[in-house]
């Protein structure tokens, strides 16, 4: 996907030329409704009655026209626009069509405007930058510290109803599982920043489970939705992987350098086609045990099996191939091997637990049901087992040396994770509640994660690991760990939304037709662009 030709590359011309018309749109836009409200506000003083009240009327039928909400009357009139149309209305600055599309405008400026900040902080000199350092000591006591924050601040009730059996069992709920990514995030947010290599197996856990929730969320969403529309899968893609096309054009990375998004476009990939293949047979339980059984099969044929690996994904090399400046002499595969192959059976795990989730939901219903004295028993007794195994696989598995654990890991990484959910599903009490700052910060990891390779961290050159600190305050590096830490946040979150926004005003969730044209649209002007943005950087030579 990256293109190496020196610091200034077709893809950054490209994505040059494609922002700046729309920030310029953006900017006469918000001109345009400036004015718009002081003539409304000027008409309203030096008006009578009679041309208040015609005024009024026009202005809200102008409203109503600009937000997209034509009335019935209107809309039989206005047919909605083609792509030609509203791409040539852009390109000749129609005032109508900016006025309508400002908010628009507004979010594709200011996504632009991200980016660029990316650039600057991680291929320019603008800023500085240091070298990171570990101390045990620090490193526990800023994560307890946020975790007593979070507890005094944000420790929340939650009475939410399931979908299976209407009662607040609130086993592995949604704000369970967005605290559960938003605490390991943190950690491996931090494994990064500090050179925390001490945690390197915890950090693959973690790893487990977010590949594991994406078999556990994507199961759950299409087995009880039964979704299987081209307005969802796209979707999921551009939630994905838009964020992270852009970060690879603008800064001449490697899909793969983000080896998060792909394992996760993968995997949720596989839910879909195991799932959406049959579909109508999804709730016939032999069809099912069929399905889990094909992708194991599937898995230890592709990874287990000598050789398939490379002949399956050898011709997309150039889409998941990764040449890493400090190892030019591993295979471009080698990462993609490495990393798809780490956790290429808990996603069926996630899957299992998910099709069984309504199962234990009950028989944890009939348990809160029973007797006092019975109900402690079970639950101590699976707590005990619970914890008897995990420090079994602490002591012989986790605690072996990198190599020797991650020969292991495929194979054992259900263990910590079926451990802790036993755990923290162990009491009614403790299902009930959740830290919504760590169930915030959960649903942002991706935005996170790729984020802090260019604003928190810095790698200098395409394609290189961040082996440095982002450095705003020289000398202070607590103040500097400080001061990036909140901006980063600040545009993680930011990039969530805009991620968000952009997908509502391109994505069209009942309308397969118009979703095809933008998709066709997108690829004809992008493709445009390079081709002339290549032309531009070759003129030098």
């Amino acid at each position: 996907m990256a293109v190496d030709s020196g610091t200034v590359t077709p893809g950054l011309v490209s994505f040059l030329l494609g922002s700046i018309p729309v920030i310029v749109a953006w900017i006469y836009s918000e001109w345009l409704e400036y004015k718009k409200s002081s003539s409304s506000k000027a008409s309203h003083s030096d008006s009578n009655l009679d041309e208040l009240e015609n005024q009024t009327i026009k202005e809200d039928e102008r409203a109503v026209l600009i937000e997209g909400g034509l009335t019935k009357s209107a809309s039989t009139k206005l047919a909605s626009p083609s792509i030609k149309t509203n791409i040539i209305r852009f390109l000749t600055m129609d005032d109508l069509f900016l006025l309508e599309n400002r908010l628009l405008l507004r979010a594709m400026a200011e996504f632009g405007g991200i980016l660029f900040y990316f650039y600057i902080c991680d291929r320019t000199n603008f800023f500085s930058e240091s070298t990171k350092s570990y101390n045990r000591d620090l490193f526990i006591f800023l994560y307890i510290l946020l975790i007593i924050t979070s507890a005094m601040t944000s420790l929340k009730k939650h009475n939410d109803k399931s979908a299976f059996s209407g009662k607040s069992i609130l086993y592995l709920n949604r704000h369970q599982t967005e605290e559960w990514k938003g605490w390991m995030q943190v950690l491996f947010l931090m494994y990064h920043y500090f050179a925390a290599t001490e945690i390197y197996n915890a950090i693959r856990v973690f790893i487990a489970a977010y590949v594991w929730m994406t078999g556990f969320g994507n199961f759950s969403y299409y087995y009880i939705r039964k979704d299987f529309s081209v307005a969802r899968f796209a979707q999921m893609m551009w939630r994905l992987n838009f964020f992270v096309a852009f970060c690879c054009i603008v800064l001449n990375n490697d899909y793969m350098l983000y080896y998060i998004c792909p394992m996760h476009t993968l995997f949720t990939l596989m839910v879909y086609g195991a799932l959406g293949i049959g579909h109508q047979y999804n709730e016939i339980r032999s069809v099912m045990a069929l399905k889990i059984l094909m992708c194991f099969l599937v898995v230890i044929f592709v990874w287990e099996v000598p050789g398939v690996f490379d002949i399956l994904w050898s011709p997309f090399t150039s889409l998941l191939g990764y040449s890493d400046p400090a190892k030019p002499d591993l295979p471009r595969l080698h990462e993609w091997h490495f990393r798809s192959g780490l956790d290429r059976y808990i996603w069926i795990v996630g899957m299992i637990y998910a099709y069984f989730h309504p199962t234990v939901e009950k028989w944890m219903d009939k348990l809160e049901e029973s007797e006092a004295k019975h109900r402690r028993t079970i639950k101590t007794s699976i707590a005990t087992v619970a914890i008897i195994v995990g420090c079994l696989w602490y002591e012989y598995i986790y605690k072996l040396g990198k190599v020797e654990y991650n020969k292991l890991h495929p194979y054992t990484s259900w263990i910590p994770i079926t451990v802790y959910i036993c755990l923290r599903n162990c009491t009614q009490q403790l299902r009930n509640f959740s830290l919504t700052l760590f169930a915030w910060l959960g649903k942002v990891t991706l935005e996170t994660y790729i984020s802090q390779f260019h604003i928190w961290l810095r790698s200098n050159v395409p394609n290189g690991q961040p082996k440095w600190l982002l450095s705003f305050i020289p000398d202070y590096p607590l103040l500097n760990f400080m001061l990036t830490t909140a901006v980063y946040l600040l545009i993680s979150y930011r990039l969530f939304e805009l991620t968000n926004t952009l997908k509502s005003a391109f994505i069209p969730t009942r309308d397969n037709q118009k979703l095809f044209h933008n998709f066709i649209a997108g690829a004809v002007i992008s493709v445009c662009l390079y081709c002339f943005s290549y032309i531009l950087v070759q003129i030098p030579h």
